[in-house]
């Protein structure tokens, strides 16, 4: 802190109260009471970049100024992910999934493109840990083509995540098999990380899309969508009004894969079980894989 610089106290209830409502309005996001703690913190440093001394300060600058709103909602986010996280999931892409849209190809049903949406791709682990397995199981020359979509509510974020470098110490996260095919080891200054290869990186591409929007700038139907530890952060009419523009996006026999504390048992008909925190259009998957979660 230089001389002469006042310290910035913590938010009053009403000044969180304030963020809370503005938050939730702009992203659908609900920030509970324990995460006030957060707010200030991640928020301190930007109001003293501002030269702003109070929390009411930088509110009205938000509220008036949509770039620093976007600015705010970036700081505010939280990104944890990992390569090839919740495992059963890609088990069922790979073993369930992906053979009943072979089937529905051979029979005419479904064209030979895959199309998938990460959403909420955090620093795209989740994105290129699915491009690496559709990538194995529908490789060039084999008369399929793979488009997959990433997005986050982040900008900041996505510039990482479109990177597509990472620590090399994540490279544990990654099947050996994978990691020899589809990643690049840094060398030199780069030493330390790795690089997702050319082939890899350009079946992904990146958006940002707003979850709360009433709708989606994407091109449906997708064969899986990929929403996982995001939803825990809005409230349950919110949490549904998603849930139901994801269940009209998906092709007749795909499947949306949410995170593992994200159960919609009892909450929607609009999607049934299929898996753990894996559900498909009512009646579309084969009854072998129906179970529930």
């Amino acid at each position: 802190m230089s001389a002469g610089q006042a310290e910035l106290r913590q938010p009053t209830p009403a000044e969180f109260r304030a963020f809370q409502e503005l938050v939730l309005q702009d992203s659908g996001i609900w920030l509970s009471e324990m995460k006030k703690a957060l707010l200030a913190g991640r928020l301190a440093r930007r109001l003293r970049e501002l030269g702003l001394h109070t929390f009411t300060e930088y509110h009205e600058r938000v509220s008036t100024d949509p770039v620093e709103r976007v600015q705010m909602i970036d700081l505010l986010c939280t990104h944890e992910t990992h390569f090839f996280r919740e495992p059963h999931q890609f088990e069922h892409i790979e073993q369930v999934l992906l053979p009943q849209l072979r089937a529905e190809a051979d029979a005419g049903r479904h064209s030979r493109r895959i199309r998938a949406w990460s959403a909420a791709c955090s620093s795209g682990e989740e994105p290129f840990s699915l491009a690496m397995l559709l990538l194995s199981v529908f490789p060039p020359g084999s008369g399929w083509s793979i488009d997959i979509l990433a997005s986050d509510l982040s900008t900041r974020i996505l510039e990482r995540a479109r990177a597509a470098v990472w620590p090399l110490a994540r490279s544990s996260e990654i099947p050996p098999p994978y990691l020899k095919r589809f990643m690049l080891r840094g060398v030199g200054k780069e030493e330390g990380r790795m690089k997702a290869c050319p082939e890899l990186r350009q079946l992904v591409r990146f958006e940002r899309i707003n979850l709360k929007d009433d709708s989606y700038p994407v091109e449906a139907p997708f064969d899986l969508i990929l929403c996982r530890n995001v939803l825990i952060y809005f409230q349950a009419a919110e949490k549904l009004r998603v849930v139901g523009r994801f269940a009209r996006l998906l092709s007749p026999h795909g499947c949306l894969y949410l995170g593992h504390s994200e159960s919609l048992l009892g909450t929607t008909s609009a999607l049934e079980a299929v898996g753990p925190n894996t559900y498909a259009l009512p009646g579309a998957a084969t009854s072998g894989t129906r179970r529930a979660s």
